[in-house]
């Protein structure tokens, strides 16, 4: 770590890192209180389409978290600025509580296809509209592939599958515009002054947290806490940075060897 420079900035992964659905990880409220007594630009990054910034923000501050609407960079802010962007039309197969960050987008006679977390949306009808649309030439865009995500009652599927089954069905590739991107994390820093050098990453999931990270050129902590299995860290290379218990174990690190 010597050759590294000193660190600026601190990634945090929201869903399984902070909190799972409305409970809160244990001591995490202290646990990012003491960071924020830190040098260190703090940024909120997030890959949950089951809900818009707003709803997200009422949740976390439910859970007494002190985040502010403009640390949370979200996948659903890098694919609305891809859509303005490419000034296409998109059928949007996103959960309803996050049709609000899509406000203004026009979405009449679709020419795209937008995928996330939409339960309610993958079924058959809705599906073949999609896979028509992408065969008659739109654009396929994957707001994440996240394979699966944590829930109370267990793990349950994310958007990848379904995606990766339109590809397959229609020989094309999504765009992929949230983790492990690296344009996303790129984003994510965009307004701090920092580079990912300077910048370490924190969540539960150890290919789009961690390994997206790294790939990036920052440093990757996992924790085992939301989504993680055991032997997820053997899933990517190099291995994560650090593997820790939860969050409050890794700002205890950061707090005492990174900065």
């Amino acid at each position: 770590m010597a050759a590294r420079r000193v660190l600026k900035a601190v990634l945090v992964d929201l869903s399984g890192t902070l909190h799972v659905e409305d409970s809160a990880v244990p001591g995490s409220q202290e646990a990012l209180k003491r960071l924020r007594n830190a040098p260190v630009a703090i940024r909120f990054v997030t890959n949950t389409t089951k809900e818009s910034k707003r709803d997200l923000l009422e949740r976390l501050k439910t859970l007494e978290f002190d985040i502010a609407e403009d640390e949370i960079f979200t996948s659903l802010t890098a694919a609305r600025n891809l859509l303005e962007q490419k000034q296409v039309r998109p059928l949007l197969l996103v959960d309803n509580n996050a049709l609000q960050d899509f406000r203004g987008i026009p979405t009449n006679d679709p020419n795209a296809v937008v995928v996330g977390l939409a339960p309610e949306h993958f079924n058959n009808q809705m599906m073949n509209k999609a896979f028509r649309l992408i065969l008659d030439g739109a654009p396929l865009i994957a707001i994440h592939k996240a394979r699966y995500y944590k829930r109370k009652d267990g793990l349950a599927l994310g958007p990848g599958p379904f995606v990766t089954g339109l590809e397959y069905a229609t020989d094309t590739k999504a765009t992929v515009v949230g983790k492990p991107e690296t344009t996303f994390f790129l984003e994510a820093l965009s307004g701090t002054g920092c580079k990912p050098e300077e910048t370490v990453m924190i969540g539960d999931d150890c290919r789009d947290d961690v390994g997206g990270a790294q790939n990036a050129g920052m440093l990757g902590i996992l924790v085992k806490t939301g989504k993680y299995r055991a032997a997820d860290e053997d899933k990517i290379n190099p291995a994560p940075y650090l593997i820790c218990e939860s969050f409050p174990q890794a700002v205890d690190h950061i707090l005492q060897h990174l900065l």
